[in-house]
């Protein structure tokens, strides 16, 4: 059986019936996959919804709901077991579209309030003009691979005894493949190259969208930057420690890079 087809978009004119679906997002980034019948009474405001686009043609919306709404909300990176793929996607998606609303309400420049645009997804100012668009930060994300061993690190922000890829974001004035070598280095020291794209995920944890390499390792010893990295360490591909769960992206590279040399 396919899975049902979502389709982007912004106009939702035709739709808005209690029967549509409905992400409703709370600060934290707190989700619960609804209708809009089941919003009657917590979020009134039509400016706290988002079309997001159709599902088999029924419109999704994203909607902007207070913390303390009796819904059974619930943080978006836990529910991946319970949305599957395709809801949990599209609910990263209304979470980041409701955390740049509430994020750009008024202009950056002049201070005027942002009105919602029809023609394209943004908020613009009718006084100086100006267009604030859906935040997008880009990040590589990297699997360094050496004969049969992978270097993995423990990052300090990790809430569990997790090692993973190394992973950074791009900066102004950088291509990928640069910003790749220089994240490797500086968080651990070593020198890479053969630089390959392999894929990309949207990661809502706030706005990132993380764009997947694998690059051999070239040159030098590991030495972490202390700031950022509490471990690092060369492992066999049989011998791996605990690593991130299926759903995310280093684990896509980890398990492909692995599947590769069988």
């Amino acid at each position: 059986m396919s899975l049902p087809s979502f389709r982007p978009g912004i106009d939702g004119a035709a739709h808005g019936s209690p029967e549509d679906h409905a992400i409703a997002v709370a600060p934290g980034s707190q989700v619960a996959v609804v209708t809009l019948g089941d919003l009657v009474g917590i979020s009134a405001d039509e400016e706290r919804r988002h079309f997001l686009g159709e599902l088999d043609g029924v419109g999704v919306w994203a909607v902007d709901v207070p913390a303390d709404a009796d819904l059974p909300l619930a943080p978006l990176i836990m529910t991946h077991g319970t949305l599957g793929d395709q809801w949990w996607t599209i609910a990263g998606r209304a979470v980041q579209i409701s955390q740049w609303w509430r994020t750009h309400r008024y202009c950056g420049s002049c201070g005027k309030r942002n009105e919602l645009r029809d023609s394209e997804r943004a908020l613009g100012c009718d006084d100086c003009k100006q267009l604030a668009y859906p935040r997008l930060a880009p990040a590589v994300i990297v699997l360094i691979h050496r004969d049969r061993e992978l270097l993995l690190a423990r990052g300090r922000s990790f809430g569990a005894p997790m090692y993973s890829t190394l992973a950074g974001f791009v900066e102004p004035g950088e291509s990928l493949e640069e910003c790749v070598a220089r994240e490797v280095r500086e968080e651990v020291g070593v020198e890479v190259d053969e630089i390959t794209y392999r894929t990309s995920q949207p990661w809502p944890f706030p706005h990132s969208l993380m764009i997947g390499f694998t690059a051999r390792w070239a040159s030098g010893d590991i030495a972490i930057d202390e700031s950022e990295i509490v471990d690092a360490q060369w492992f066999p591909v049989d011998e791996l420690p605990n690593i991130p769960p299926p759903f995310a992206i280093s684990r896509w590279l980890i398990d492909g890079h692995i599947d590769s040399l069988v």
